[in-house]
């Protein structure tokens, strides 16, 4: 009964979507984007280091981009969580910018600052998207965070040749090597984009992270805000598990990491990256959920930063 009710959900979301004939395929108003922009900017006062925000033009609208770190570091891309924007790196950024030049991107087709021209990208889209992204600043290899969503867009940009990466680094990567692992639980997150209130925020944030009342009341705020402005989205129905064949192309080192309360992956998933990467390395964080990078972030900077620093 859950799954087919979850299935009824995701025909609704499909639909509302085919019906979206304005141009801005993200936001219900001007109103309603002028409010999340003023929570994203309020969440962006978290950032303890040096920032500047750039904007650049692609082939598929305008790519936002948040460039901290030192200006010789080694490149580092940051992608964030579905909806989460490039804001969710508040308790990462003073530790990953020490040694690095980051560059974190807010994902298009989400809210966030970046804005598309397209109602949504393909696959083969999303990577010459970010490629433009890395030839404009002239970054030939890079290493590269991705966070759920972003972790599952780092994959899909390790399987592709001539790709740019040097290392790879995924946070609860969603459904990049098997599917939701506790689906009821994960549904928390669907309801709360479909019928967005503070009461099913909270559901979702106990759902996701090990420590909700932790999380900073503004970021939490821009996590509500996201999901009542923005308009419904079909994008995570391209989130399909990769095939065996596709990982076993990504031949870089991998840095696999997952909450040990996690409600996305499993040990399941710890077992199917060892198995498909030829070059992976897997850690299970303790008192963790979903959201490990803001549940332990101590522990997560001092593993990322270990892993991105050892040599090849």
């Amino acid at each position: 009964m859950e799954k087919l009710f979850l299935k009824i959900l995701i025909c609704i979301l499909v639909i509302s979507c085919a019906t979206t004939k304005e141009k801005d395929y993200v936001f219900k108003g001007p109103h309603h984007k002028k409010v999340f922009i003023q929570s994203y900017d309020k969440s962006l006062k978290l950032w303890d280091v040096p920032f500047q925000e750039e904007d650049i033009q692609t082939s598929f609208g305008k790519a936002h981009i948040i460039i901290s770190g030192q200006k010789d570091g080694s490149p580092l891309i940051l992608l964030h969580g579905m909806d989460a924007t490039s804001t969710m790196w508040f308790p990462n950024i003073k530790a990953l910018s020490k040694n690095h030049r980051i560059y974190a991107i807010d994902f298009l087709n989400e809210v966030g600052k970046s804005q598309s021209i397209e109602k949504s990208l393909s696959k083969e889209e999303i990577v010459k998207w970010y490629n433009e992204i890395f030839d404009h600043y002239k970054l030939k290899k890079v290493d590269v965070i991705g966070a759920s969503k972003g972790g599952w867009i780092g994959a899909l940009l390790a399987t592709q040749e001539n790709h740019k990466i040097n290392k790879l680094v995924l946070l609860s990567p969603s459904e990049t090597f098997k599917g939701i692992d506790k689906a009821g639980k994960a549904s928390s997150a669907l309801f709360l984009k479909l019928f967005p209130t503070r009461k099913k925020l909270n559901k979702t944030l106990e759902s996701f992270s090990f420590y909700p009342n932790n999380i900073n009341l503004d970021y939490k705020n821009q996590l509500y805000l996201a999901n009542k402005h923005a308009k419904s989205s079909s994008s995570f129905l391209q989130l399909l598990p990769f095939s065996d064949e596709d990982l076993k192309k990504i031949k870089i080192p991998v840095l696999v990491l997952i909450g040990d309360h996690d409600v996305i992956n499993s040990e399941e998933s710890i077992k199917n990256a060892e198995k498909l990467l030829p070059n992976c390395k897997t850690k299970t964080i303790k008192n963790a959920g979903h959201f490990l990078s803001i549940d332990q972030s101590e522990i997560v900077n001092k593993v990322i930063l270990d892993f991105l620093k050892q040599k090849r």
